[in-house]
């Protein structure tokens, strides 16, 4: 496809946190694990509404990744009462459902606290009243918790590069996991993401096609790459583009979705070369 063509214009400076998780999602039943999706009975997914923001957009991501993978339907849900069958918890060391494991004593988030952008993933034991198991991704923050959902996606067979790449979604109808407690611990590094430079024509006539400019929808497969990769951090666009002035949706989507915005080499106030040439007097300086 014609994303191909774009793929040299997308700098990647997250290979410092080259550390991943244990393999945990398995195509086969393992002993004293839980099933996830079996014969078409998917896994439902569940988080607290009063958690932080951003979560709720990668589970959507999660849901869509796993319905791809096993062709059952997955479900989001916000309240326990409806869960039926297969469970997934998903939220910050705050969510009110991962308080409450806590406190019975069912889960331990001790690694986790003082810590940034770290998740722990692990089987708990009747979480509530009527569900036998649930696979719980705890975060200790809200981008520990993104990370912990997408490295389930990845593990599932849907890979960061889907979109960007073309890269083949591996299809099972079963997906089950594995007993233990994994994370891909702390990173080692504060700021890890994608710098868009030389973008033009290429990559902004690709974009002016496809979305009509580097609006927030084109932005926002970029933030989902971003995550993907845990990462936390882009510079955007700057060859006669401003980010916040192109479309003003694309700074409220990088904070709703947990993308650290910065700016290029050249334009270390925050404002952007162009918009200068929009709105300022005299020469760039």
């Amino acid at each position: 496809m014609k994303r191909l063509l774009v793929l040299p214009l997308l700098f990647l400076l997250l290979t410092s946190n080259a550390q991943r998780a244990q393999r945990f999602i398995t195509t086969v039943p393992e002993k004293d694990g839980m099933t996830l999706t079996q014969n078409n009975s998917p896994i439902t997914l569940l988080y607290d509404v009063q958690d932080e923001e951003g979560i709720d957009l990668a589970l959507n991501s999660l849901k869509n990744d796993l319905n791809r993978v096993t062709g059952s339907s997955v479900s989001v849900l916000t309240a326990d009462k409806a869960v039926q069958g297969s469970m997934l918890i998903a939220g910050t060391i705050n969510s009110k459902f991962i308080r409450q494991l806590v406190a019975a004593g069912k889960l331990s988030t001790e690694q986790l606290n003082g810590k940034r952008e770290m998740f722990e993933i692990s089987i708990v034991d009747q979480p509530f009243e009527g569900v036998e198991k649930a696979l719980v991704v705890v975060g200790s923050d809200r981008r520990g918790t993104i990370y912990g959902i997408y490295e389930i996606s990845e593990q599932s067979g849907v890979s960061p590069w889907y979109f960007w790449a073309d890269v083949p979604i591996k299809r099972t109808p079963n997906l089950y996991a594995k007993r233990g407690v994994f994370s891909a611990g702390e990173p080692a590094v504060r700021y890890r993401g994608i710098f868009l430079n030389d973008e033009a024509p290429a990559l902004s006539g690709w974009s002016r096609h496809t979305f009509g400019g580097f609006n927030h929808q084109f932005y926002a497969h970029v933030f989902e790459l971003i995550l993907r990769l845990r990462g936390n951090f882009l510079w955007p666009a700057m060859w006669g583009s401003a980010f916040y002035d192109d479309d003003p949706e694309n700074g409220l989507l990088a904070h709703r979705m947990g993308v650290v915005v910065g700016t290029s080499h050249h334009e270390p106030m925050g404002r952007a070369h162009a918009e200068w040439q929009r709105y300022g007097n005299g020469k760039w300086d």
